[in-house]
């Protein structure tokens, strides 16, 4: 029977509610603990050689402390709200996030100092030197020639981006600003001289510096003597160059302001008709004639290449299109004779990973082809001898070595994949779990097979690490190298990374092709004799008498042979596959598994992220400063054109 409670005449409780919550705040805390807490990834020995096996103790899955996994829990009420680590202007870019500091090579991963396992660590984004040229945009022209004009600034800021500067287009709009504008408004002058002095009143009013025509390009390395003095922004004097008239000056405001005072006080003003020939050369310093710079005046045009200038003669807008696809093909092939030994699509675990390099191996092809030139026998004005190229034909010779030289008679293009892109392709693997992460993948194999030859077998994760940084990023590393990730597209900006824009060759049917076809049909047939003769052998395996009971033969499963079209078949599914599992942002039963492939491949993970960071941080910079730019001159030079509002007003200059 029941106990009764005397007091109030009815049975007593079970057990009393204390302990029904207590066993409820257990079964909650064992809940969180079991199922909500997130599971520790498998960590490497930061001391391990790379590639080295673990022994098999450390083969069980680790977890983490009790006391750290409450301590982190949401669900710990003694827990005090953090602080987001600290965050700078314009460190993220389509979902990739980078810190800037000059730690970047004095640590090999950059979560030492970032705090952040998704944040990597990138050397400080170094500030471009400003470099100017004028254009009036107010002048009346047709608007085929405005056009012809704008492809022609186009291709001069992007030549000059390419080596390290901010091409910057100035207007009369800048000028008008400049307080000296309204004593020449009062005055009256040669037209010629008004156009050069608006020049310099719009070149004064952005503090002087660099004055460059749109005509003069940088056909040097970016480690030429007179490109790294200009990119430095440092003229103590106003300089002119020998041979380039007004091509390029540099100078201070300051002394831009005497020179402009003394010219707007003169008494040859009415006269002259340029500001050179008022002042005199007494108020430069004129350097010797540079070798890196082509100028392509009028009477060089005439000189050197009298095709173009037979257009020009019939119409300047043919003319400007013609000499902008002249510059063009001259930049890319001063490019190409920078390398004598040709581009090297690298290339470090060569057995499945073909598709991954195709998109590289498709941009070298169009790097070492010959693009399309008005005069393909031609040389730029400030180089004497070069190398010809035939519109049509490759120059260069492409080749895809696994490991990489550090050598400047190469260009290298390199595709960094994440360790599950290695992991997949590399082992042919659809399943990868933690299991067969700690029993059968290797540690780091990419960046180990990509520095063999480099730093040899013997050394750390680390130091491959440091050494693959700079590779990437180190000062110059650009001009000589280009590394992309494998599981996003090839960013369509390379025009403005290599400074001219990149041929697209469409790709010719040859007897390549039809050999290729025959090879597939005869594999197909091949294909089907062999699983004909698999179904004969094992009708006739089945024939035999067994020998042995069958409860005591041990089935063994063999891996089935693949052939070749499967194998190719395989490894495009598993890139793809590689593509969307590592571009999930959402915490996933998958991206568990991820994390723990990126901590058992430290030295690739790293590796990856900082690729990817220096890739996003290098687009973002050039998508914000076009961005900037396309606002002023009506968009001229820019990538999309000149602006609807500038057409607008062609056509109705046209109609009055």
């Amino acid at each position: 029977m029941h106990a009764i409670n005397t007091l109030l005449s009815r049975p007593r409780r079970f057990a009393s509610r204390r302990l029904v919550y207590l066993i409820f705040g257990l079964g909650l805390f064992a809940f969180a603990f079991f199922v909500l807490s997130p599971q520790e990834p498998v960590i490497a020995p930061a001391d391990s050689p790379t590639g080295a096996t673990p022994p098999k103790h450390e083969s069980k899955h680790i977890v983490g402390e009790i006391s750290d996994t409450l301590s982190k829990s949401i669900l710990n009420p003694f827990r005090e709200p953090a602080h987001a680590p600290s965050r700078q202007k314009q460190d993220t870019y389509k979902g990739t996030s980078w810190w800037a500091d000059w730690k970047w090579l004095s640590v090999p991963f950059s979560s030492s100092v970032t705090f952040d396992e998704e944040r990597a660590l990138l050397p400080p984004l170094r500030e471009r030197t400003p470099i100017y040229c004028y254009y009036d945009s107010t002048i009346k022209k047709p608007r085929e020639e405005k056009d012809a004009e704008s492809d022609l600034l186009r291709t001069w800021r992007r030549a000059w981006w390419a080596h390290g500067f901010r091409p910057v287009i100035l207007s009369a709009s800048e000028a008008i600003s400049n307080p000296k504008y309204n004593e020449l408004h009062r005055m009256d002058v040669d037209p010629d001289l008004k156009i050069d002095l608006m020049k310099w009143f719009a070149w004064e009013s952005m503090g002087a510096g660099l004055l460059a025509n749109y005509a003069l390009v940088p056909m040097a390395p970016s480690d030429d003597p007179l490109l790294t003095f200009l990119r430095k922004g440092e003229y103590p004097s106003l300089t002119r160059w020998k041979g380039l008239d007004s091509g390029l000056l540099a100078g201070q405001d300051v002394e831009v302001n005497k020179v402009l005072r003394a010219l707007l006080d003169s008494s040859s003003l009415t006269t002259a008709k340029s500001v050179i020939e008022i002042v005199g050369k007494e108020a430069f310093d004129i350097d010797k004639t540079p070798t890196s710079l082509a100028f392509y005046t009028p009477e060089a045009i005439k000189k050197g290449y009298s095709e173009v200038a037979g257009i020009f003669a019939s119409s300047r807008a043919k003319g400007l299109s013609s000499l902008n696809k002249l510059i063009n093909a001259h930049l890319h092939m001063v490019w190409q004779g920078r390398f004598p030994d040709g581009i090297e699509v690298l290339q470090p675990l060569p057995d499945h990973t073909t598709f991954m390099v195709e998109p590289a191996l498709k941009l070298a092809n169009s790097l070492g082809y010959c693009p399309e030139n008005p005069i393909p026998y031609s040389c730029p004005p400030n180089v004497y001898r070069c190398k010809h190229c035939t519109a049509g034909s490759t120059s260069m010779k492409i080749s895809t070595p696994s490991e990489y030289r550090n050598t400047s008679r190469v260009f290298s293009l390199g595709t960094v994949p994440h360790p599950w892109t290695v992991a997949s392709l590399d082992n042919l693997e659809e399943n990868i779990d933690v299991s067969w992460i700690v029993r059968k993948s290797s540690r780091d194999p990419w960046l180990e097979a990509l520095t063999q030859k480099l730093l040899g077998s013997h050394v750390s994760g680390n130091l491959r690490v440091m050494r693959f940084k700079q590779a990437v990023a180190d000062d110059h590393a650009s001009t000589n190298a280009l590394w992309v990730t494998a599981e996003r597209e090839i960013s369509m900006d390379l025009d403005w990374h290599f400074g001219f824009a990149i041929p697209h060759p469409e790709p010719k049917k040859t007897g390549e092709d039809a050999k290729e076809e025959k090879s597939k049909e005869k594999a197909i047939k091949d294909d089907s004799s062999r699983n004909a003769k698999r179904e004969a052998l094992a009708v006739k395996e089945a024939s035999k008498p067994d020998l042995v009971p069958e409860e005591y033969v041990e089935l063994v499963e063999e891996p089935v042979a693949l052939t070749p079209e499967e194998t190719k078949a395989k490894e495009r599914s598993l890139l793809d596959e590689a593509k969307r599992i590592v571009n999930i942002p959402k915490l996933t039963r998958e991206t568990k598994v991820r994390a723990s492939l990126e901590a058992w491949n430290l030295a690739d993970t790293e590796a990856w992220k900082f690729t990817r960071a220096y890739m996003a941080r290098r687009l973002m910079e050039r998508v914000e400063w076009e961005k900037e730019e396309a606002k002023y001159v009506g968009g001229a030079g820019s990538d999309k054109g000149r602006s609807a509002w500038s057409r607008w007003r062609d056509q109705k200059e046209q109609a009055s």
